[in-house]
């Protein structure tokens, strides 16, 4: 249940919007006692640019959801640091360690999304064309948050009016039962789809908001979950159509280039959240690098030593001078990931720093330590300073290529057309790939193309989504097996915990809600 201290929160929405569109400012009234909002375009225009705003603010927690749990995380610190959010990593959560607390804090976006539709939809002032536009927006959005819902918790409970904001503050009256994920799904369906129909024939270029096209991606993503999951094989031709439906964009022919501070909202991009020197940085990269303390003049760039002992590495990404953002090694990619990147894969090296500690007392030389810094994202140097200011995707053509892949290999086609055009781009052109994909078998399909999207989407928050959607026979690839190594959780003792928990407070506040199945509680 939402407590009453995040409930107060809301009742302010603090829009502060100047990394969507630098000529935003609202003048601190309340306009929700006074009634001087909604009152013409330009309000609800930049209710929506703040709308779009509080979903930046939830990008680690995007990611967090999406690929802490995706077994490419070490827990094993080297650097002499600790490491963050070890129950996640380790899936060693329960109602007492929950991972993420307040259902991952979502419900305050959704509710401000809620607010939206029930203020916009009965003016008259805007043109039906822009009405509807706005409307697509906000549909897509709730869409968008109750499928990450769904995929971290299944049922939850639905909430689809603005019940705090409109002045229903009782406890009781507030509280609500989790809906089951039949329900959710179909509430996410629903969305999307209302979203598409508003959206109609219109067209957008802003990258930074949701689009057409981005309500396609997300349609597409949405019944491609469904197929998969819940076995409605009618849905992967629904994702299909939604996805072959989204034109324009391309891959780069470089892929750093996607993520570059210089090329935002490339051919590439479809949605992103945007992030700007002077106005906001990306959350968590920094934690994924490197502390200089504890870093120069203890490293080399190989393991062999060839640059000649003492050689040592000072600060080669830069990073020592930073905007405000504290730098050292919190989160840690494992070592034998980086390694499962191919030499000659431009992603190995545009993802990841690699960087050892070798003893030379002795011949041969011993390593000692095996490390990577996360190099995707870095941002860019201003003035002398290093600000994490890249923007973070959250659909590229690269996710669009893969999906098709997916559902073609689901339908018994050859998926090798979208694959070709991921590995070509990772060796550097076509007649580059030393390995081309080859068709083969459903399972073995399946597995090359996780295996893909595990290197295009490292820091992308997809690895756990993937591992629950993807299969090897029947079985989700979240499931360890002999037959592949990237099963994280043991199906017979706890494949419960694909779905996460929820903490003691939330039955506690509201006692309609139970705990997720599988987990032990001390509710009575």
């Amino acid at each position: 249940m939402i407590k009453y201290r995040y409930l107060c929160w809301m009742l302010i929405m603090a829009i502060s919007a100047t990394s969507c569109h630098k000529s935003l400012e609202l003048a601190p009234e309340d306009y929700f006692g006074d009634g001087n909002f909604w009152q013409n375009e330009s309000q609800i225009s930049n209710f929506m640019v703040g709308l779009h705003k509080q979903l930046r603010d939830n990008q680690f927690m995007f990611y967090r959801l999406g690929e802490m749990r995706g077994g490419s995380l070490s827990n094993v610190d080297v650097q002499n640091t600790s490491l963050n959010e070890l129950p996640v990593v380790e899936q060693r959560l329960e109602e007492t360690s929950a991972g993420v607390s307040s259902w991952a804090g979502l419900y305050g976006p959704i509710l401000q999304v809620n607010l939206f539709i029930q203020k916009v939809e009965p003016v008259t002032f805007l043109t039906e064309e822009r009405k509807n536009f706005l409307l697509g927006q906000a549909y897509a959005l709730r869409a968008f948050y109750y499928f990450h819902l769904l995929r971290t918790y299944g049922g939850v409970p639905l909430r689809l009016s603005a019940e705090v904001l409109n002045g229903v503050t009782d406890p009781v009256a507030l509280r609500k039962a989790r809906a089951t994920e039949a329900e959710v799904l179909a509430q996410v369906k629903s969305d999307v789809d209302k979203s598409l129909a508003l959206f109609g024939g219109s067209a957008s270029a802003d990258k930074s908001m949701f689009t057409p096209n981005a309500a396609r991606m997300l349609k597409g993503e949405i019944y491609l979950w469904s197929a998969k999951i819940y076995g409605t094989a009618a849905d992967l031709s629904e994702a299909r159509s939604a996805l072959t439906a989204v034109t324009g964009y391309s891959l780069l022919p470089k892929f750093a280039d996607v993520f570059a501070y210089a090329q935002k909202r490339n051919s590439e991009i479809i949605l992103s959240l945007n992030f700007r020197v002077g106005e906001a940085e990306m959350s968590g990269v920094s934690m994924f690098t490197y502390s200089t303390f504890n870093f120069n003049g203890l490293h080399y760039k190989d393991s062999t030593v060839s640059a000649g002992p003492g050689n040592f590495l000072i600060d080669p990404l830069k990073i020592a001078d930073v905007n405000s953002q504290q730098i050292i090694q919190r989160y840690r990619y494992k070592f034998e990931f980086f390694q499962s990147f191919d030499v000659a894969d431009t992603r190995r090296n545009a993802t990841f720093y690699d960087y050892y500690q070798v003893n030379t007392s002795v011949t041969p030389y011993v390593t000692t330590v095996r490390n990577t810094a996360l190099a995707k994202f870095l941002g860019t140097i201003d003035a002398n300073k290093r600000y994490f200011s890249d923007d973070w995707p959250l659909y590229r053509e690269a996710d669009r290529l893969l999906m098709l892949a997916e559902i073609a290999n689901a339908q018994g086609e050859d998926p090798a057309q979208y694959i070709k055009q991921i590995r070509d781009r990772a060796y550097g052109g076509a007649g580059k790939d030393p390995s081309p994909f080859v068709n083969g078998s459903k399972d073995a399909n399946e597995l090359a193309i996780f295996n893909e999207r595990s290197k295009e989407f490292v820091f992308e928050g997809k690895r756990w989504y993937d591992l629950r959607r993807m299969k090897y026979g029947t079985e989700p690839l979240v499931y360890k097996s002999a037959q592949h190594p990237y099963g994280v959780l043991d199906k017979g003792t706890n494949g419960y915990k694909i779905l996460w928990p929820v903490e003691t407070a939330i039955w506690t506040n509201d006692p309609l809600v139970n705990q997720t199945p599988g987990y032990m509680t001390a509710k009575q």
